[in-house]
């Protein structure tokens, strides 16, 4: 391994790094090489952004087996249990518990090995009285005045679907304390850039990126640290939405 790529993984996930020197030495040292040399010096993206996004896009690409490995580097990194727990909650309005419910479990599996006392602090702002206004102010915040009516907005046979986007992806997740707007929708990007078949999610996404302050050069950053995670095929999609996104 390079000097940077031992730096790196010593850092934050351990001497065994990801665990596959002894079996695997050749693989080894040239995906560690790439992954925590070439890839991670390749911008100025900070440790924990870099991490919370390496997070997401795990789950969304069900990853569990490394999610287990990274998830102790992100609190080496500085991620909090707040934040880590989070990502994975959200991560639920965009993949459904389905998916997401091995990660909940993994999660707290490590944190109870490392003394993290559950449950959290709660980080919820609204209630079943509250949460739909909530939730559509929030989509206006992230995507702009033509959100305001949302949730009775379409066919009335699936209108039904607008109000929860409103009341339970915006009004349930994105009001909670823990992560900040800019923070959750990178996040979501990464849920979405991971799992494939999104790509229409994805470039509405990659705007309410956009919007809030998370440039086409920040999303980029994003999808290369990613990279090594996802492979190309999604990678390259993910390049193609923020492309599309950055015309509009």
């Amino acid at each position: 391994m390079t000097e940077k790529a031992k730096s790196y993984c010593e850092k934050f996930f351990g001497a065994k790094g990801l665990g596959l020197a002894e079996t695997d030495p050749e693989f080894s040292d040239f995906f560690q090489n790439f992954a925590f040399d070439e890839v991670v010096n390749n911008d100025d993206l900070d440790d924990r952004t870099r991490m919370m996004a390496v997070l997401a896009a795990l789950i969304g690409c069900q990853g569990l087996d490394t999610f287990e490995i990274v998830l102790p580097a992100a609190l080496n990194a500085g991620v909090t249990p707040v934040e880590i727990k989070e990502i994975v909650y959200q991560a639920v309005a965009y993949l459904g518990i389905g998916r997401v419910l091995p990660f909940i479990n993994k999660t707290n599996e490590i944190f109870e090995e490392r003394g993290i006392e559950l449950p959290l602090p709660g980080q919820a702002t609204t209630g079943r009285e509250d949460r739909l206004e909530k939730g559509e102010q929030t989509q206006v915040d992230i995507f702009g005045d033509g959100m305001k009516g949302f949730a009775n907005s379409g066919p009335e046979e699936s209108r039904h679907i607008n109000r929860w986007l409103s009341d339970n992806c915006f009004g349930d997740y994105y009001t909670r304390t823990g992560l900040d707007n800019r923070q959750r929708e990178m996040i979501t990007f990464c849920f979405l850039l991971a799992q494939g078949g999104c790509e229409p999610q994805l470039t509405s996404h990659a705007a309410g990126n956009m919007m809030v302050g998370n440039d086409k050069g920040f999303l980029i950053q994003i999808i290369s640290q990613c990279l090594p995670y996802l492979g190309y095929p999604r990678s390259l999609n993910g390049l193609r939405c923020v492309n599309e996104a950055a015309k509009n």
